[in-house]
């Protein structure tokens, strides 16, 4: 058969089958079940166009559709977003300019929030006190924020309060405080996202209340993170976990953050692996205050004052596994006046905890430091790989401190002692690894690999 002959016959087949029949009259079927070209949103940013785009969005979310903007710029303010949003873009070329007002996108009690491939620029203009970002979403369930850019923000960029879903592959920058915040999450996904230049902090996951959150902050790419409004550590870190229980921060690149790369603060079972941490103010990764479990593990530290503390048993922080991190790099400057014993430790660790298979390279004071006064409680700080600090492990001996086993270390290049007493910031003993541990029942060090 014949090219001619075939068209001819799959176009009878066409003109006798009444469903494709009906596609043979040059329209274009509606196969989304978008609301469009039906409304005559023009592209200028001169014109606040949101009474237009509002209509839309109404309709389609009463017809269960999908609002579909053309490429071009859009002056919007105090949008609200319906019960059922489902808003799109062209990648890359359709832009939100917010015109000023009280808030820029909204939504409260939404069933669905979709929106993607749309920039938001805040043009630098004020929020109200009372709205933290410039797309704020609060009790929102099916979530999905994809493929969009957040940018020049007075405040946040994103803000989620008590809402389940996602935000995927969205760049979120120049925003005056935290990039993207979550607050009570029920069920959250921020993964693959890029998290830069940022005035207070980068990715966010906090409660008002602890308890159970289960957020997944994964694969992000978070840079340049300030602390603009000051504090020691409240504002100025990459990741930020605050009364959240159950959260995991894995395979994230964080960079040039003023304080912490990853920072837990009072949250159970907060899982911190496979990381890549850099040119950090502070402390690399940190599990503070009253905390029951913390995972961290396969990380890599490049620069910081400290590599990975685990702290506050005299909060209630408590039990931990620290395995298999590379800490490197280690300043001992940061970016406040601190106490004794200040900073430059590779990793400190307090109570009911396993530190084991890391490579410490350069730390300025300790390799490992093992309790804080009488703050010591069954402790294993084995298999470690630690060089060029000048004290390799300090360990707490005094009066009221707890069980500690120091074993199958590699310490290289310890000026100052291999495994020595402390009594809290001031040498206690001589190389406890070398001689006279048996003076500490509570002490088990042998098999130590010194050099």
């Amino acid at each position: 058969m014949d090219r001619r002959s075939f068209l001819a016959g799959a176009f009878g087949i066409a003109a006798a089958t009444p469903a494709l029949a009906a596609l043979s009259d040059n329209t274009a079927p509606d196969l989304r079940g978008t609301l469009d070209g039906g409304y005559p949103i023009a592209s200028t940013a001169n014109e606040d166009q949101v009474a237009t785009i509002q209509e839309a969005l109404n309709k389609a979310s009463a017809e269960d559709r999908e609002v579909v903007l053309p490429a071009g710029t859009f002056s919007v303010a105090e949008l609200v977003l319906p019960r059922r949003t489902r808003l799109s873009g062209v990648s890359g070329s359709t832009r939100l300019i917010f015109s000023g007002g009280a808030s820029m996108v909204t939504a409260d009690g939404a069933e669905i929030v979709d929106i993607r491939d749309i920039v938001f620029d805040g043009a630098g203009q004020s929020l109200e006190d009372y709205v933290p970002a410039l797309i704020h979403l609060s009790g929102c369930d099916g979530v999905n924020i994809e493929n969009c850019v957040v940018t020049n923000s007075a405040r946040g960029g994103i803000a989620l309060d008590r809402s389940a879903g996602r935000v995927t592959r969205t760049v979120v920058n120049h925003v005056q405080d935290a990039g993207i915040r979550s607050i009570e999450a029920r069920g959250l996904a921020i993964a693959d996202n890029t998290v830069e230049d940022c005035g207070n902090g980068g990715i966010l996951v906090h409660r008002w209340t602890a308890g159970e959150d289960g957020t997944i902050v994964s694969g992000n790419r978070v840079a340049r993170i300030a602390a603009s409004a000051g504090g020691t550590g409240q504002n100025g870190n990459g990741i930020n976990v605050f009364r959240a229980h159950s959260v995991m921060v894995t395979n994230n690149r964080i960079t040039d953050c003023a304080f912490t790369a990853v920072r837990a603060n009072a949250s159970n079972n907060v899982q911190i692996t496979g990381n890549n941490c850099a040119r950090t103010g502070e402390v690399g990764i940190y599990s503070e205050f009253a905390f029951e479990g913390a995972m961290i593990a396969n990380n890599i530290i490049d620069g910081a004052a400290t590599g990975i503390s685990v702290a506050n048993f005299r909060e209630g922080g408590r039990l931990a596994v620290v395995s298999g991190n590379m800490i490197r790099n280690l300043t001992g400057k940061g970016p406040y006046p601190v106490n004794p014993p200040g900073f430059g430790i590779g990793i400190a660790i307090e109570a009911d905890a396993a530190v084991t298979g890391n490579v410490i390279d350069g730390a300025p004071l300790f390799g490992i430091q093992a309790g804080w006064g009488p703050y010591l409680r069954d402790v294993t700080a084995t298999a470690n790989v630690i060089r060029n600090a000048p004290l390799g492990i300090a360990v707490s001996v005094v009066d009221g401190a707890g069980s500690a086993v120091i074993s199958d270390n590699m310490i290289a290049g310890a000026s100052k002692g291999a495994v020595v007493g402390m009594r809290w910031g001031d040498t206690a003993t001589g190389d406890l690894a070398l001689s006279g541990a048996g003076r500490y029942p509570q002490l088990l060090v042998e098999r130590n690999r010194v050099s």
